[in-house]
């Protein structure tokens, strides 16, 4: 039996439709998940740097200490990358530091100034940062006196 010009075209296009019917829902299901899984995972955030608990401690450095013995008053105004402190002390006058700056061991923030304006020449606070308390507690050397003295500072918020 042969068949018509017409028929064998209705036959081609059976086979095409029915090959076509298999093959494009794969296809078209491959290509949706790329498409929906490329943008995802190029839009995912970056990893989060971490934080130890000393680089956190200098950003709680700055603000006004007070002494617990005697008023003594230590202004941390800011805190540079390097440890170097924009810090002041008053007694009640007012005195710049020779030195203030804060330093990392380990874990824990160490803080020294040291005086050499009115009549401290050379006295110095070597101070520990209490992040648990938000204290700094340490020794004053009053090198005029020739007496070391167990301080403790507490932040001044009026």
């Amino acid at each position: 039996m042969r068949m018509s010009v017409a028929e064998d075209r209705i036959e081609r296009a059976n086979c095409r439709n029915l090959l076509g019917r298999r093959l494009i829902p794969p296809l078209f299901a491959m290509f949706f998940l790329l498409w929906i899984a490329g943008p995802a995972c190029a839009q995912q955030p970056p990893a989060a740097t971490v934080v130890g608990p000393a680089e956190s401690a200098f950003e709680r450095l700055p603000g006004r200490w007070v002494r617990l013995q005697g008023g003594y008053v230590i202004t941390i105004r800011a805190v540079g990358a390097d440890g170097k402190l924009d810090a002041s002390y008053a007694n009640p006058t007012l005195l710049p530091f020779h030195v203030a700056v804060a330093s990392r061991d380990g874990n824990a923030i160490k803080l020294r100034f040291e005086l050499r304006a009115g009549g401290y020449n050379g006295s110095s606070y070597v101070l520990n940062y209490d992040a648990a308390n938000d204290r700094l507690t340490g020794v004053f050397d009053q090198v005029v006196a020739k007496q070391k003295f167990d301080v403790v500072f507490v932040r001044f918020e009026p």
